[in-house]
């Protein structure tokens, strides 16, 4: 939501600096995202006349220009290619150092095709005025030659943007936060009262409602013999300060009244509406030319405006084309309406429109002020374009439900833990419209028509304290009492964020993907059950809950080899669905890798290769499952997978038959065709809601590991062994020989063919063997040797390669 300065005061009569409104926006729940002050970043730009302009000797679209700068300096020499560069033009000058925001360069002293050039004459998209970049500016003759360009032109006043909340409608109009700014002693609040125009004729023009769930109210008024044109030039300024494009007084109008008074309208050409209108769900084939130019096909779920020849607007959203006001415009028809705020966000949605009005709308408008918000508009058209305004149509409830709320005064010290005396509540509630009656201990609080958010006691405690102040509110410790304090975290939060920061640490990059996908997919991953189809899905390719992260990461990983990204590695830790009971529900961690983006680019490997194999996905499997606490030296590795892995390039983590904790290898090619994307790819899924809880079991503390002082030692050892014979049998069989001493074991290479029997296998191992209390000797070092060499044998029945 974006308003100036000057804007805000029309509203709110106050002396306080921008800096202390700005803060205390913040402080009151508008957060100020940004300030911007046009006079400070157009200081160096000044009005200046063109004294010549000669035709560049060595270019046909460039000018030599002698410009007059004003203050009695010499004319300055600039080279300048726009077209409507002349003698006698006053335009905008720039010169050397400069920032040019439009170009975001800072200006310098250039030679352009061998001619000096000490400065710049400025087009309006230059300063970011406009979006017309054609030519430089032209000012009026009588404009004062060296005189700064924004005092002259007025722009010395800043716009400020709040991001709101999708709670308060209310300050989606400058109306609404003066509002809130008076009941925040910031100044004194501009309402006067709205007074009804008289109706000079019955309207001609009948509406019909035909469901009034999707359009509780409608107001109506034509004026006759209007005179339509540019807006004047403050109404122009005002929507231009906020980035909004003037089109037409009385299309300027209605945007007005939106910023304003949060009160989005739609005007008719009322020579372009045959009959009269109807309120209805479109029919299936029915189609709209909007005012943004494009056609869309509209079906049943969304609510349209019609007269007796079709569709005329998007209720709520966005007009048509063909029922749109312009320059010849005399009679125009005014709407005034309130419409279902799911509909419209729905409608929005499915079409794909960001409108002003289905910001309000979705949010829910003040439906009290459906009517003087058209006496409001119809008085503007009038002092604007003129005109004869017929009576009002009002069709459905002009008037929202009446909330009045028991309040006991006692719940703001409960609730926030702050004493604010009966006097200020009043006071504030009153100032934001509320009305307070009775004493005490309980209050009846009846809720203005504009605050549709506020519901119960805790809503109004709310209102109080932002107004008070959050940062009134003390701090107040927690009950430590004689018990442990229990963990914040439960196991399962536990596990999702090791399980992150360990993907991440490993090179992955987290992503975020939807819960749904395509019925297809579903199957494929096994899931497509009845009980997981969603009964109202947003799109028709996402219509199941995922029973896998998988789909989601590679079409994600795929998306970025389309753009040139073929070697990517993500992950995700996400909720997947097996079943419609919470038991089915589970919290899985799950990554892909494709291209170059292997694990094992650092450090020796057997492969001697970056591509990803299988391999790299039971690494980051088995990191996930460390950073969780799985019982590692428990784990067991199943050859092959689910039928969405290759059979031969897959295995499957377990502690047993009976708990299955993940899967990992290279993708099926049959399941990366369904899926559309490219291979080979791998992948791995872990469960983290079945690794198995630590034994809890008294210990005496032990001192953290530091690191040790001495120099570790590695010792490399070659195994003949059985075809059958897995590495990770090998690996286990060397740590178990000295737990204190050995610290890693690693596969580096493994070697079938010549001069190994067709029967065996040679797989290599690394042992890194740490000191921890002094410097090993040879001989030492050598036991410990032999003792890896002797618990591999008897473990495999292989034997040391010579």
């Amino acid at each position: 939501m974006k308003f100036t300065l000057s804007w805000l005061k029309e509203h709110l009569d106050t002396d306080e600096p921008l800096e202390k409104l700005a803060d205390k926006l913040t402080m009151i729940g508008l957060e100020v995202e940004s300030i911007e002050d046009k006079a400070k970043a157009l200081a160096p730009f000044s009005i200046a006349r063109v004294i010549s302009a000669e035709q560049h000797p060595n270019a046909d679209r460039l000018r030599v220009c002698m410009v007059d700068t004003g203050n009695g300096a010499a004319p300055v020499q600039v080279v300048c290619g726009a077209p409507n560069a002349r003698a006698g033009l006053v335009s905008v000058f720039s010169p050397p150092g400069t920032f040019i925001p439009g170009k975001n360069i800072t200006l310098g002293v250039g030679t352009i095709r061998g001619v000096e050039s000490r400065g710049m004459l400025c087009s309006a998209a230059e300063l970011q005025l406009s979006e017309d970049h054609d030519g430089i500016m032209e000012l009026p003759a009588d404009a004062p030659i060296g005189k700064g360009y924004a005092e002259w032109a007025g722009l010395g006043d800043p716009v400020l943007e709040i991001n709101l909340t999708p709670n308060r409608q209310d300050c989606t109009g400058v109306h609404g936060i003066a509002r809130d700014l008076s009941a925040a002693d910031m100044g004194k609040f501009i309402d006067p009262g709205i007074r009804p125009v008289k109706g000079e004729f019955p309207c001609p023009v009948k509406v019909t409602v035909e469901d009034a769930t999707l359009c509780p109210g409608f107001a109506l008024r034509l004026v006759r013999g209007v005179k339509n044109g540019p807006s004047p030039e403050w109404l122009q300024k005002r929507l231009t300060s906020i980035g909004l494009r003037p089109i037409n007084t009385l299309v300027d109008i209605t945007n007005f009244m939106t910023y304003d008074r949060a009160r989005p309208l739609h005007v008719f050409d009322a020579r372009k509406v045959t009959g009269n209108l109807t309120v209805r769900r479109a029919k299936d084939g029915e189609s709209l030319l909007a005012l943004d130019g494009r056609t869309y096909t509209l079906d049943p779920s969304i609510c349209v405006i019609s007269d007796e020849h079709g569709v005329e607007s998007l209720a709520g959203i966005m007009g048509g084309e063909t029922s749109g006001c312009d320059e010849n415009t005399t009679d125009v028809l005014i709407e005034s309406a309130l419409w279902n705020e799911i509909n419209i966000a729905q409608t929005g949605r499915k079409l794909g429109i960001n409108s002003d009005a289905r910001y309000r709308f979705e949010r829910g408008v003040d439906p009290a002020f459906m009517v003087p918000g058209l006496e409001l508009a119809t008085k503007m058209v009038m002092e604007l374009c003129g005109g004869t305004p017929s009576e009002t149509v009002v069709v459905g409830n002009a008037f929202g439900d009446d909330r009045i709320i028991d309040f006991p005064l006692s719940e703001v010290k409960r609730l926030a833990g702050i004493e604010v005396p009966l006097v200020e509540m009043r006071r504030i509630l009153g100032h934001l419209g509320f009305m307070v009656a009775g004493s005490g201990p309980v209050v009846k609080v009846a809720v203005p028509s504009w605050r549709t958010d506020v519901h119960g006691k805790a809503d109004i405690v709310e209102e109080i304290v932002r107004i008070v102040g959050v940062d009134k509110v003390p701090m107040t410790p927690f009950e430590r009492g004689e018990d442990a304090r229990k963990p914040v975290l439960t196991t399962i939060q536990l596990r999702t964020r090791r399980a992150k920061r360990a993907l991440a640490a490993r090179g992955m990059v987290e992503a975020v993907t939807w819960s749904f996908i395509s019925k297809p997919h579903a199957e494929m991953f096994g899931g497509g059950q009845a009980e997981l189809v969603l009964a109202n899905p947003i799109a028709s390719d996402l219509s199941d809950m995922r029973p896998s992260l998988l789909p989601g990461l590679v079409a994600a990983a795929q998306a970025n080899a389309n753009r040139g990204c073929s070697d990517v590695a993500l992950f995700e830790v996400g909720q997947v669905f097996k079943g419609d009971k919470p038991e089915d529900q589970f919290v899985a961690a799950s990554g892909v890798r494709h291209g170059f983006a292997s694990s094992k680019g650092m450090g020796r490997h057997w492969s001697g290769s970056a591509q990803t194999d299988a391999l790299d996905a039971k690494a980051d499997a088995f990191a996930v499952l460390a950073a969780a606490g799985a019982p590692m030296q428990a784990l067991q590795i199943v050859p092959g997978g689910p039928a969405w892995l290759h059979p031969g390039r897959s295995g499957t983590i377990q502690i047993g038959p009976q708990n299955v904790l993940g899967y990992f290898g290279e993708l099926h090619p049959r399941t990366l065709g369904a899926l559309g994307a490219d291979g080979p790819m791998v992948a791995f899924e872990v469960i983290l809601d079945r690794i198995p809880d630590a034994k809890k079991k008294p210990t005496r503390a032990k001192p953290l590991l530091e690191l040790s002082a001495f120099q570790p030692v590695s010792r490399d050892f070659a195994f003949i062994v059985d075809r059958t014979v897995k590495a990770g049998d090998i690996v286990r069989a060397a740590q178990g020989a000295d737990k204190k001493l050995i610290t890693d074991v690693t596969v580096f290479d493994v070697y079938e063919g010549k001069g190994i029997d067709p029967a065996k296998k040679s797989i290599a191992i690394a042992v890194t063997i740490q000191p921890r209390e002094k410097t090993l000797t040879d001989q030492e070092i050598d036991a410990v040797a032999a003792k890896i060499v002797a618990e591999v044998i008897k473990k495999t029945g292989g034997a040391l390669r010579g």
